[in-house]
């Protein structure tokens, strides 16, 4: 692990360093995603099955790509019942915080007596991005289908990788069925992506691309940018946590650490806090407890590369900082976070005080965990249920309010030396 402190003159060089591992923007990686996104375009299921079995071993067919009925009742008879009802105790969590965030279309009157307003439609066919590979996750299953379904999407289809026999985690498949996807494609990677944004014979092209990955992934969806519409950029996980001498040392290096197993190898882990003591206590408690993870391998990975224990001058500082780096999730562990917490305004998702870790926005805590990295958070929000919604504006004029708007309809019209706009708003008047 990374140490720097304020104090220290490289102090700058050193927190330019934390800013610079972002994952987002990678010449390679880009030059390789073009690439894959070029074939997908133009080959569609032949190359979507050549790169199947490239990335992930699979040999398969273009009609063995969908998952089958027969595969959906396999794994559910697989899945114990702790794990069905974890997966729905947290989709009705998703669910209820998803209908209170959803917008509504509403009407008004205008100045000129008009009537004006809004309404909200479901996108007509999502394509969700789910990962799977070392760590198939339920959880962003149940976290972006389950909000397709409360926005009402009408067909919601799935990308997630298999394994080299062509199956998919049977906790995958159970959660997908559970919170509604019409149908679920084994596929993973950027051609995953660059099928739903061209679309192919098998996978129909969506009108909008959600869901986490890495850095491929993520690369395959700004690229596809214009093609559709996207989400955000959710790509390696991340935790920046602010903490004062109330911090608990043991909870601070446990939520380091569970941000840092995910397997890339680009993930990133930051401690912000006015303690030298706290530092050196998080130092000895990551030793103690990395080695009795089960991902001891793929923690250590991000740990070297980017994990930073950092010694700042007060609170106002780590505030500072925090918003620079713009974190996926902040955890705040200090006297009074609530009130803290009012200055931090680019994290993709807050947690307040020693008893809130980044696992339960994972989980089961209601918002979905699907959240902008890299410095991404500071132009994007987090996955809400509106996001699946497409926002029309509705005008609605009648020869009266048309009277009292053509005076500035012909002035605009005059001002920019189009006579025919004019026009076709004079040819109406009684």
């Amino acid at each position: 692990m990374n140490i720097a402190v304020f104090s220290e003159k490289s102090f700058q060089r050193k927190w330019n360093k934390v800013l610079a591992t972002s994952s987002l923007f990678d010449e390679e990686v880009d030059q390789r995603v073009r690439s894959i996104m070029h074939e997908v375009a133009s080959k569609g299921d032949k190359a979507v099955l050549h790169f199947t079995e490239q990335f992930d071993g699979a040999v398969l067919k273009a009609r063995e790509l969908i998952v089958s009925k027969t595969e959906f009742e396999h794994a559910s008879r697989q899945v114990d019942s702790a794990t069905k009802a974890a997966i729905k105790e947290s989709f009705s969590n998703i669910q209820n915080f998803g209908k209170m965030s959803k917008r509504k279309g509403w009407s008004g009157r205008n100045s000129h007596g008009a009537r004006v307003g809004e309404k909200y439609d479901p996108f007509r066919r999502v394509g969700l991005y789910v990962p799977g590979g070392t760590a198939p996750l339920a959880s962003t299953a149940l976290m972006t289908v389950g909000l397709a379904k409360v926005a009402g999407c009408p067909e919601i289809n799935v990308c997630t990788p298999c394994n080299p026999e062509g199956k998919v985690n049977p906790d995958l498949l159970f959660a997908l069925k559970h919170a509604g996807a019409s149908k679920v494609f084994k596929v993973g990677g950027a051609q995953a992506v660059a099928a739903m944004a061209f679309g192919t014979r098998t996978i129909a092209k969506a009108d909008k691309i959600f869901g986490p990955g890495n850095a491929y992934v993520v690369a395959a969806k700004r690229l596809a940018f214009g093609h559709v519409s996207i989400d955000l950029l959710p790509g390696p996980s991340e935790v920046l946590i602010i903490a004062d001498p109330t911090a608990n040392a043991s909870y601070v290096a446990a939520d380091m650490l569970a941000q840092a197993e995910h397997g890339s190898g680009k993930e990133r882990v930051c401690l912000l806090t006015t303690s030298k003591r706290l530092i050196s206590r998080v130092q000895a408690e990551v030793n103690k407890q990395v080695e009795k993870l089960t991902r001891s391998e793929f923690i250590g990975k991000a740990l070297n590369k980017n994990a930073w224990l950092i010694h700042v001058r007060d609170l106002d500082q780590a505030v500072g900082l925090a918003n620079e780096f713009a974190p996926e999730h902040c955890e705040i562990m200090t006297h009074n976070a609530r009130k803290l917490s009012k200055g931090i305004v680019t994290a993709g998702a807050i947690f307040l005080g020693n008893d809130s870790p980044t696992a339960l926005g994972d989980y089961v805590a209601g918002p979905s965990h699907v959240l902008p990295t890299g410095g991404a958070g500071a132009s994007f929000p987090g996955l809400t249920v509106d996001q699946f919604q497409r926002r029309t504006s509705i005008v609605e004029y009648q020869k009266s309010s048309l009277e009292r708007a053509l005076p500035a309809v012909r002035a605009f019209a005059n001002m920019e030396g189009l006579d025919g706009h004019g026009n076709s708003a004079e040819i109406r008047k009684s």
